[in-house]
């Protein structure tokens, strides 16, 4: 398996990493035992990179990832996050807190839930404006000085963000979504981390999982999937993307490949710095996409692709909107 370097702090893992969230949560939910097969799995072919984060589940998927790494700690750079919080009961959200105080306290529910000592990788779940983000990163930097936490990195922040985190204390990652359909990384965000030695770390590297052409009608969808609340699997824009999916599909056939491993390998062509974690509990949709490492595409083949899919192409935005205003008075 390749390794990358995510920052300069010494954080090196496989050129992959696995995306723990669907095994629990917002897709089609697997068994346990088919779950915990695919992390196994993943351990065996050289993944060490999981992820997870405290609200997945909500609150269990980091048990599950707990339970499957329990005999094989030491192989695993073990990432989560926090700063969101939900109902246990009906998964709804209650609120978004980058207290200091909440820092602490949620990374001890999550070396509780995990059953583990120490976090590899402790992430920012986004950003937060009623506290200014030097006091968030600060008391994550904490943690690494109690020896809670390895390394720290921040999700979905912008250029600005990104510097004044890590001028409070060295960020390791910066986690935000980033495909062949979502690009807005690429207007700076990108060149900011790569000035700073942050390492880049994409999440939904398959659009949630259109670009593998697994999805073809609304109807594939269970009753349960959440993809069907975000614009860009609704009404024109379905059919309108569906049609992109198809131009990748014939690419790919080309070049002897699955969509799904063309659309990965142009993630990972992007840079040594980047680290893709595509989410999945079907060890079988593990091993195709783990085809993608090590794929070279050449420029011509970059172009061909970016041509059938550019940046301004996919139709509908990535979320509805959520208001959050007030809601961390739930703190209070």
């Amino acid at each position: 398996m390749e390794r990358r370097r995510l920052g300069e702090q010494g954080l090196i893992v496989s050129a992959m990493g696995l995306g723990c969230l669907n095994m629990s949560d917002f897709y089609r939910v697997p068994e346990e035992s088919q779950a915990i097969a695919t992390i196994h799995r993943a351990i065996a072919l050289g993944v060490d990179l999981l992820d997870t984060a405290d609200c997945y589940g909500p609150h269990t998927n980091e048990r599950l990832v707990g339970k499957a790494i329990a005999d094989r700690r030491d192989e695993v750079v073990l990432a989560t996050k926090f700063g969101y919080n939900r109902d246990p009961d009906d998964g709804s959200w209650l609120f978004f807190s980058g207290r200091p105080e909440y820092v602490h306290e949620s990374c001890d529910r999550s070396l509780t839930r995990l059953g583990i000592d120490h976090i590899d990788l402790y992430q920012f779940h986004g950003t937060y404006p009623d506290v200014p983000i030097e006091e968030t990163i600060g008391a994550m930097g904490e943690l690494v000085d109690a020896g809670k936490v390895r390394y720290i990195g921040i999700c979905e922040a912008d250029e600005n963000e990104i510097e004044r985190a890590h001028g409070s204390y060295p960020v390791s990652s910066l986690q935000t979504e980033y495909s062949l359909w979502t690009r807005h990384v690429e207007d700076g965000i990108l060149d900011t981390t790569r000035r700073l030695g942050i390492g880049f770390i994409p999440y939904s590297p398959l659009s949630r999982g259109f670009l593998s052409g697994a999805i073809q009608s609304p109807e594939d969808f269970a009753p349960d999937d959440y993809r069907p609340t975000l614009p860009r699997f609704q009404g024109e824009n379905f059919q309108k993307n569906l049609d992109l999916v198809a131009l990748v599909e014939e690419l790919a056939a080309k070049r002897g490949v699955t969509a799904a491993q063309l659309a990965l390998a142009w993630v990972l062509n992007q840079g040594d710095d980047v680290v893709p974690i595509p989410g999945t509990g079907n060890p079988a949709h593990l091993e195709e996409n783990l085809g993608a490492v090590g794929m070279r595409l050449s420029a011509e083949e970059i172009e061909q692709i970016e041509e059938t899919s550019p940046a301004d192409a996919v139709a509908g935005e990535r979320y509805s909107e959520v208001d959050w205003s007030g809601k961390d008075d739930l703190l209070e």
